[in-house]
């Protein structure tokens, strides 16, 4: 009877994951997307639903909206569902792109890559005005590595993992070259590269840490994204959906 029990909840559990992303996709494409918009569509399990809600603005209101993708699945979702699909060859400048994260902190601090799509995701995400984050309430923290702890993804050059994880020890993170489930040997990215996990157990300054990382031969992208974020959509289990707007820094104010 209790191994019963505990199949039920843990079912109910997913129902209520699955229904705080939907939420979140949704008030987050109806609230940003507009007709003419550039979109940048991200990757991962919230962005099957922020498609879903961006094809029925398109069929219901005649939107017109271009979509580059950020992944192979993203590719796939765009084509499926029958939206304009570009690229940033074609469509250099976007005005928004919508994409999900592994863990988000209360300054819109991110990590993302646990899908392993971190390098096209922020190169994407840099082309574009704004960054949408919609979420479920598990990926909502006061600080990184709260919530996720299997590290910062960081994408790298096959040849070169085994020197880049020597001087991720150098930095304190510990290092794990990340393995494939369904094939033998690690995770292959939609690049080519490797992807090294790169776990940490205190929080740090991210942008300086983000900063160190990148200047590591051979580390191609990390999946920390510093002060990218515009804002995030978080949809909670009872239902509703919390937006929180990246924090306004006195060097912003003085921009405006």
């Amino acid at each position: 009877f209790q191994t019963f029990q505990h199949y039920f909840i843990q079912i109910n559990l997913r129902m209520l994951v699955e229904q705080a992303k939907d939420a979140a996709a949704q008030r987050a494409v109806e609230e940003n997307v507009r007709d003419g918009c550039r979109l940048g569509v991200g990757s991962g399990s919230t962005v099957v639903y922020a498609v879903k809600h961006l094809t029925n603005l398109v069929h219901t209101e005649g939107y017109k909206v271009t979509c580059v993708p950020t992944s192979f699945q993203a590719r796939n979702l765009i084509v499926e569902a029958g939206l304009e699909l570009s690229d940033l060859s074609k469509t250099p400048q976007l005005d928004l792109v919508v994409d999900g994260a592994d863990e988000c902190d209360t300054n819109l601090n991110l990590i993302k890559g646990g899908g392993g799509c971190q390098l096209q995701e922020k190169v994407v995400a840099a082309a574009a005005q704004r960054m949408v984050i919609i979420a479920d309430y598990r990926k909502k923290s006061k600080d990184l590595g709260e919530q996720w702890s299997q590290g910062i993804p960081l994408e790298v050059i096959p040849m070169a993992h085994v020197p880049v994880m020597a001087q991720l020890r150098e930095l304190g993170l510990d290092p794990v070259l990340r393995m494939a489930a369904k094939k033998a040997g690690p995770v292959v990215t939609d690049n080519g590269n490797f992807v090294v996990d790169a776990k940490f157990t205190i929080p740090h300054n991210w942008d300086l840490l983000e900063t160190q990382l990148c200047r590591t031969p051979g580390l191609v992208e990390t999946g920390l994204f510093v002060g990218m974020a515009d804002v995030a959509y978080f949809g909670m289990a009872d239902g509703s959906v919390q937006v929180v707007n990246k924090p306004t820094t006195v060097q912003e104010l003085s921009k405006s």
